[in-house]
């Protein structure tokens, strides 16, 4: 297990979401404070605010994959589908291992609801839910990437 990867394990089991455990792990990375970081990613924990919508753990893979390798000057066509195709793949890494990207399709067999009240986190929480699994996958992904890059 990687350093970021070990990171993103401590900052969800800590209570953060999935996605600020990922973002947050990548700071280093990303040249951004923790502070920042972990406001930008409150809003995607729960599939988008608990909507169970796209996994706030991939959404934070999305936003690093973004601030290191995306586009800037909107009448770049050629930047923007390169990036559009970065992020297609880290979603299909993803779906690889896991199914979906998708958080309700993730946690299918768990009773989960809407409601904007977080779930209690105690050792029930990590029995029945997936989620570490998720956080893992997502920072081991987009630290597969950046390390690909840099051996380039």
């Amino acid at each position: 297990m990687t350093d970021h990867v070990k990171k993103a394990r401590e900052l969800f089991l800590d209570g953060y979401n999935c996605s600020q455990a990922v973002l947050g792990a990548f700071c280093d990375e990303i040249g951004m404070d923790f502070n920042t970081a972990m406001k930008l990613s409150s809003s995607f924990g729960g599939g988008m605010g608990r909507m169970r919508e796209v996994c706030g753990a991939c959404s934070a893979m999305f936003m690093i994959a973004g601030i290191i390798y995306g586009y800037d000057d909107s009448k770049d066509d050629k930047k923007k589908a390169a990036h559009y195709a970065l992020v297609q793949k880290l979603a299909s890494d993803f779906k690889e291992q896991n199914g979906t990207i998708i958080c309700r399709e993730l946690l299918k067999n768990i009773k989960t609801d809407m409601s904007a009240n977080p779930t209690k986190r105690d050792n029930e929480f990590y029995k029945k839910r997936p989620c570490l699994k998720f956080v893992e996958d997502a920072a081991s992904i987009i630290e597969g990437l950046l390390n690909r890059e840099k051996a380039m």
